[in-house]
C-alpha cells in the first residue's frame, strides 16, 4: 500500500486544547509512516499596537520561546509514534502555514479550529478558514475547546 499521506503540516498555537490536534495528527502519522512538519507562527501583525518604548526583540523572544515550547509540546506527544521536525516563525499565521505547506511538499494540514461563528468569526476571522479557502493541499481542522467546555463527539 503506498501511503497517502508522507508529510503532515501541523500548525500550533500551544494553547490547552491543541492536545487534541496533536494526537489526531500523530495517529495519522503513524497509521501512514509520515514526517509531521509541527509549525508555531509568531504573528507579528498582532503586535503592532504596542507602545513605541516596548522592544520588539523583547517581546519577539519571549514569544519564540512559546513557540519552541509549543514545538516541544507536540515533539513530546507525537514522538514515540513519528518523527517530527519543528520551526518557529514570524508572520501571518494563514500566510505562513501556507507557505509552508507548500515549501515543505506536505500532503495534508491538520489544525484545530476554535469553531467561531457569527459575529465572533467575522469580527476576529479565522486562520483555519483562510487556511482551508487557500492551501493547495487538503486540510483537516480539529475542534479545539475552550478550556473546562467539553467537545461534543459524534
Amino acid at each position: 500500500m503506498i501511503p497517502m499521506y508522507e508529510r503532515i503540516l501541523l500548525p500550533t498555537d500551544g494553547s490547552v486544547g491543541m492536545d487534541r490536534v496533536i494526537d489526531h495528527a500523530g495517529e495519522l502519522a503513524a497509521e501512514h509512516d509520515a514526517l509531521v512538519h509541527a509549525l508555531y507562527v509568531v504573528d507579528t501583525a498582532s503586535f503592532t499596537s504596542l507602545p513605541m518604548e516596548t522592544s520588539w526583540e523583547g517581546v519577539s523572544d519571549l514569544l519564540r520561546e512559546d513557540g519552541q515550547d509549543a514545538i516541544n509540546e507536540v515533539e513530546t506527544l507525537v514522538g514515540d509514534r513519528a518523527q517530527v521536525e519543528g520551526v518557529v516563525v514570524e508572520g501571518s499565521p494563514s500566510r505562513e502555514i501556507i507557505d509552508h505547506a507548500r515549501e515543505d511538499d506536505c500532503d495534508l494540514v491538520v489544525m484545530g479550529t476554535h469553531g467561531r461563528g457569527g459575529i465572533d468569526r467575522l469580527l476576529l476571522g479565522s486562520v483555519a478558514e483562510r487556511v482551508v479557502r487557500t492551501a493547495d493541499v487538503p486540510v483537516l481542522t480539529v475542534r479545539v475547546s475552550d478550556p473546562g467546555t467539553p467537545v461534543e463527539e459524534p
